[in-house]
């Protein structure tokens, strides 16, 4: 860990990395999957991880593994990290005796610190101890309207299902990764979610062309964004309509918009355009003439 103070510039490296996790596709507050971020752990001191590290690394979505720990602490256990692999933070709060100038006393300034670590997947020759993080795969069942439209979606993106609970559409790559069905709360938000990354992946130069034009869709926060989101999520709402699912994911769908409609200044005639640009994505997906 490093002993130097940081600068102030700490804050905005922290804030940062959230941003970037909330870019890639991790949303705290909508969670699908049975463990939506996971419970991250020292594999050393097997803590868990808490407040703004929790997030730090909990949305770090390509791995499986909660365990994490810093480069030297992965050579004290026998094993190394990688080449090439990337670190994440995590921060820390130290204090720093002073003497007050005038009075004469001391104090102690709060300070922030970070540190370096690594998943125990990006490291080799370490003993691991078995995953028992979250539930067990449940009792799940296709839902045969909903994988009739996921099956013959026209030019679909290649779809990478496994259980990492992430669900995100990559516009540079062209595929939608999802977490597995057993591991999702229920088959309902499961189809829910995969309907939602869809939508997005409509936006592609290869379908709607949605996305291309308007770079400002890739700033976490910006309108783009947030008009984005709301396509997304009215296109899986139509998605669900047409599975017979939608009953059971209403409430979470109506928050969902809620909550950029806030990021927009509740400007609720966006919802109006955001139908529109989401119905012609669902048409996409089922294979429908867009209607003028």
């Amino acid at each position: 860990m490093s002993n130097k103070p940081n600068h102030p510039d700490s804050y905005q490296i922290v804030t940062d990395r959230i941003i970037a996790k909330l870019e890639a596709g991790t949303i705290p507050w909508k969670h699908f999957a049975s463990s939506p971020l996971g419970l991250p752990k020292n594999l050393v001191s097997k803590k868990p991880y808490h407040g703004i590290n929790y997030f730090l690394l909990g949305g770090c979505s390509k791995y499986g593994s909660p365990y994490w720990l810093t480069f030297e602490q992965a050579q004290e256990l026998g094993g190394h990290v990688r080449r090439g692999e990337r670190s994440e933070i995590v921060v820390f709060w130290k204090f720093l005796e002073v003497e007050d100038q005038q009075t004469g006393e001391k104090k102690e300034i709060p300070f922030l610190k970070y540190s370096h670590v690594f998943n125990v997947e990006q490291c080799e020759g370490l003993k691991l101890p078995p995953t028992t993080e979250g539930p067990a795969p449940r009792n799940s069942d296709p839902i045969k309207e909903a994988e009739a439209i996921v099956a013959e979606m026209p030019n679909r993106p290649r779809l990478q299902i496994n259980d990492v609970p992430s669900a995100y559409y990559s516009p540079s790559e062209d595929y939608v990764h999802m977490t597995s069905r057993e591991r999702c709360v229920s088959d309902e938000r499961y189809y829910e979610t995969l309907f939602h990354e869809l939508t997005h992946s409509i936006g592609h130069k290869s379908r709607l062309d949605r996305m291309e034009g308007d770079p400002g869709w890739k700033r976490f926060g910006s309108n783009s964004y947030c008009n984005e989101e709301l396509v997304a999520e009215m296109g899986a709402a139509m998605l669900c309509a047409e599975a017979e699912v939608f009953q059971q994911v209403e409430d979470n769908t109506a928050a969902y918009i809620a909550n950029w409609l806030s990021k927009l200044h509740n400007e609720k005639t966006l919802v109006v355009k955001a139908a529109g640009k989401a119905q012609k994505s669902t048409d996409y997906i089922l294979g429908q003439p867009a209607l003028a």
